[in-house]
Order: C-alpha cells, then structure tokens, then sequence
C-alpha cells in the first residue's frame, strides 16, 4: 500500500469517527466521505488480475429494469406487510453480508501482522449432511472477520450512525473493487439508463424516497447534523459505487497505458467531486430530492471517448460543467413541481 493510499484510508476513518467528538459540517462530510471512498476503491482495484466480477453490455441493459423490479418488490413488502418484518429479515441479510464486507476490507491491512502461512494455507469446511455445500476461509480472513462480527451485532442491536456508516463504506469499497464495468462503451449504456431510471422513480413515482425511508438497513450513509428536525443528512450507496466503478475503470486504463500522470483517472475523480458538490449545494438550496450521480458519469463517458482521441484531459471540466447546468434545471424543476 503507497503512502497516498495509506493517508486516504486514515482520512477516511478519522472522517468517520470526528462527529463522535466535534461537529462537522454535514454537506462538508457528505463530500470528504463520498470522495475518499472512490478513491480508496479504485485504487484497491488495481491489481495483476482483473476484478472478479465484469459486467457485460447485456448486463448493463438489463440493469435498471431488473433494479426496477427490485425497488417495486420492496415498495410492495413495504406496503402489505409489517415494516418490522421486513426490516427484521433485511437486518438479518444484511448481519451476514456485512461480516463478509468488513473481512474483505480489513483483510490487506490485517495480513501485514500474521505469519505468512495464515494467508496462504486455505481451511475447507463442507455442511454437514450438505457435503456438496463448502466454504474455503484462511485463517487472515477469520481473524479479519472478528471486528466486522462485532460491528454487524452493534448495528443489529443498535442501528448507530456509526456502525451503520462503517458497514456502508465497507460495501461501497467492496462494490468499486471488485466490480468492473469491462469497458467505456459498457459504462455508458449502464449510466444512460440509470440516468433515466432515476428521474422516473423520484420525480414522476412515491416509490424510490418512501422506500428509502422505509429501509432500515446500511444503503445509505448517515451524517449528523445540528438540526433536531432533521438530525440526519443522507446519501445513498449508488451515488458512490455508481459512479465509483466507472471512475475506476478510468484509472485502470491509465496503469494498462502506462500514464504515470494518471491524467483519465483525475479527470474523473475531479468530475466526481465537482459533480456532487454541484448537487449538494442544489440540493441545498431548493431542499428537492436529487437525481441520481449517473447523470454526470454520462458526461465522463463522452469526455473519455474525446480524450482517447485528443488526449486533452480538461475537457472534462467543460462536459462535466454542461451536465451539471442539466441536473440543476432538473432539480429546479422538481422543485417548482
């Protein structure tokens, strides 16, 4: 791990622990949060082998209608059965999934302080009566999946802030490593979609905030706030992962070309960051709901196409500005609605 990716990762976490001792500036936090996750993500997604999971054009397609019919399948449970219910088997999902979040996270950082034959030498534990049912652990990851036990039991028994975020930052991480969109041209059919599945679900439908209010699980990130009407600020986990794959490809395909400057992959994350600050300060100021980051992402996939042939990188700030102008009016309108 280089010194620039240790110092995100430390930033990362004192970010996250401050407002247990000082108050922080909620839309401040929002940004720091969101953007040192991006970058701790994409550079944990550089590796000598390709990421574990690519996402095909077909797959991109299908996306925003099989997230569709996963966002109307939880709207109804919601409506038809008891929320507690709901929130109870969710909680449940979600205790297991976030062990194996927390350990993958953790797992480089924990590997460096145990003997080498815990990281190599793999255990094998087959179901019994299930024998065909295995799972394959060395002993780095049970160790590593130690904190994340507790932090999952803490957010169960509790639903803190804090564990809440920590699980959320996990996934999110985890998300942007290991999931690749395969190529530019893959992204942008991803992101066109998402751009439009997001402006039908929150402006024109109930269905995206009042399941968003009604989810009790670590889909979101929480940031305290001064305000006892409105104690949390939020940010959902797609405005991070989202965009956070596709600015990982970005630096992926520096280190395949060998720019040292990693001039596609700042662009990006540039992009990012100017983008969500845009929507927070929007947000802010017509307090509307907010469409989603693909909107911006469209215009990094239009900037990286120009790029590959002009390699002018800050034609990015020009396209990301446009888009930009595009998802305030889109906000305004809603707001005037």
């Amino acid at each position: 791990m280089r010194t620039h990716e240790r110092a995100a990762n430390l930033a990362l976490a004192g970010l996250s622990l401050a407002p247990l001792v000082i108050n922080v500036n909620p839309n401040l936090n929002v940004i720091l949060t969101a953007c040192l996750t991006v970058y701790v993500g994409c550079y944990r997604s550089v590796k000598a082998t390709p990421p574990s999971e690519t996402m095909s054009k077909e797959h991109a397609m299908r996306y925003p209608l099989v997230g569709s019919a996963m966002l109307l399948s939880l709207f109804l449970l919601f409506k038809f059965l008891s929320k507690d219910l709901v929130n109870a088997i969710l909680t449940a999902y979600f205790f297991v999934l976030g062990i194996a979040a927390l350990c993958a996270t953790l797992l480089p950082s924990v590997k460096r302080f145990l003997p080498e034959g815990w990281n190599d030498n793999a255990i094998v534990w087959r179901a019994p009566y299930f024998h065909s049912l295995s799972v394959e652990f060395t002993k780095s990851q049970v160790v590593a999946s130690i904190p994340g036990f507790f932090f999952c039991v803490w957010y169960a028994m509790k639903k803190h802030w804090l564990a809440n975020n920590v699980l959320g930052v996990a996934f999110c991480i985890q998300g942007i490593e290991m999931l690749s969109l395969g190529s530019f041209k893959t992204g942008g059919i991803l992101l066109a979609g998402l751009f439009f599945y997001d402006i039908f679900w929150v402006f024109f439908t109930p269905v995206m905030v009042s399941v968003a209010k009604s989810f009790d699980a670590p889909i979101k990130l929480l940031f305290p706030t001064a305000d006892a009407a409105r104690p949390f600020s939020m940010l959902g986990l797609g405005d991070i992962v989202i965009p956070g794959i596709f600015v990982a490809l970005a630096l992926r395909f520096d280190v395949s070309r060998g720019i040292k400057s990693h001039s596609y992959f700042n662009s990006a994350f540039l992009g990012y960051t100017a983008g969500l600050t845009v929507t927070i300060a929007v947000m802010n100021w017509f307090r509307a709901a907010q469409v989603h980051s693909a909107v911006l992402n469209i215009s990094y996939h239009v900037a990286l196409g120009i790029l590959e042939s002009l390699e002018h990188h800050y034609l990015f700030c020009f396209l990301g500005l446009l888009f930009l102008m595009i998802r305030s009016l889109l906000c305004y309108t809603s707001f005037l609605a």
